[in-house]
């Protein structure tokens, strides 16, 4: 039995916008921003549009639908984001109180 691929309609990967990471389409918030706000920061997908009043609801559920249908994979993207992050200050200082 074959597992059916929902569509996105909100959701684009392109590797001139955000070096090819899925965004909700015409923006440039990455899917996995989304992700981290709803299962890291527990913000509600009404505290999301708060916070992006230039995205509409239909969208961010969109979005979340396609983290958890490619949850291992984008939280890989996560995990290589934050250990870059992590680097960076380390790098620069910038962890110095």
């Amino acid at each position: 039995m074959q597992e059916a691929k929902t569509k996105h309609p909100y959701v684009e990967i392109n590797p001139k916008i955000c070096n090819g990471s899925p965004v909700l389409k015409g923006t440039r918030v990455r899917i996995v921003d989304i992700a981290i706000e709803y299962e890291y920061l527990n913000h509600t997908p009404d505290e999301i549009i708060s916070a992006h009043p230039h995205l509409k609801l239909e969208q961010i559920h969109d979005a979340l639908s396609y983290y958890y249908e490619n949850q291992a994979q984008l939280d890989k993207k996560i995990q290589e984001d934050k250990q870059f992050i992590q680097k960076l200050a380390k790098v620069t200082g910038a962890n110095k109180p």
